[in-house]
């Protein structure tokens, strides 16, 4: 089925690992053209450079440090010189983090919600110039938002703002065309962890895998699904919506 993401020119944050890899190398296989970027990891920024080059169609890997304002308006100059302009924003870029509240620091704190909320703000911000009316902006948020859970309460709340970010840009942003929408995987089995060693272990994945309607965890290729429909022609009319993507937890 053609989604209608031939030509489109795509940016995914937090690109070279789990859900954004396999959404950047969707983005590319279905006929669009990429930009991921990354922070820290060097070889799995070189090893989706490669994969991408090997698509073809002139993909581009950036280092930016998107949870601070300088390096989203650096990441938003990189896009407009490699593509011209953007057709959607994958806000994917996140961390994840358990700790109770009394054993929770401000520091900490503030690092998650940095990389899970205020780094949604800022690149959307910086890019914003960049989308053409009639584009896609599509969060990633967790299903953990609406359920809570003990010592998870700095990662939740930074979930749970991705739910009111993306319903107030919906709006503000519909006279122009451009959808706002939110994706919203449960725990997700990434082979790159299992394959470097993290992760949790087998027995945990067994039991949460027990705990869906399916049976099975999502995969990154099953959220890129859902990103994809949601970046193009087919989810034209589906604005402000909270789609989750966790086998039916």
């Amino acid at each position: 089925m053609d989604l209608g993401l031939r030509g489109r020119r795509t940016l995914v944050t937090g690109g070279t690992r789990g859900v954004g890899r396999a959404v950047a190398l969707a983005a590319a296989r279905a006929g669009g053209r990429v930009v991921a970027c990354y922070h820290r990891d060097e070889t799995a920024a070189k090893s989706l450079q490669a994969e991408l080059d090997g698509i073809g169609g002139g993909h581009l890997v950036v280092r930016a440090d998107v949870t601070t304002e300088a390096g989203a308006e650096h990441l938003a100059a990189r896009c407009r010189d490699a593509l011209g302009g953007l057709d959607a924003l994958v806000n994917n870029l996140g961390v994840d983090a358990s700790a109770g509240l009394a054993e929770l620091e401000h520091p900490e704190w503030r690092r998650v919600l940095d990389a899970n909320l205020t780094s949604m703000y800022l690149v959307t911000r910086a890019a914003l110039a960049l989308l053409g009316d009639g584009g896609s902006i599509v969060n990633i948020g967790s299903s953990l938002a609406g359920r809570g859970a003990p010592d998870r309460a700095h990662y939740a709340a930074s979930k749970a703002g991705v739910l009111g970010l993306t319903s107030s840009l919906s709006k503000e942003l519909g006279p122009r065309g451009i959808r706002v929408n939110t994706v919203l995987p449960g725990f997700v089995d990434k082979p790159d962890e299992e394959k470097d060693g993290g992760g949790p272990p087998p027995q945990v994945r067994r039991r949460l895998a027990g705990m869906t309607a399916l049976g099975r965890l999502a995969r990154p290729d099953d959220v890129a699904g859902v990103v994809l429909f949601l970046a193009g022609d087919l989810s034209r009319a589906v604005t402000g919506a909270s789609i989750p993507v966790d086998c039916g937890v």
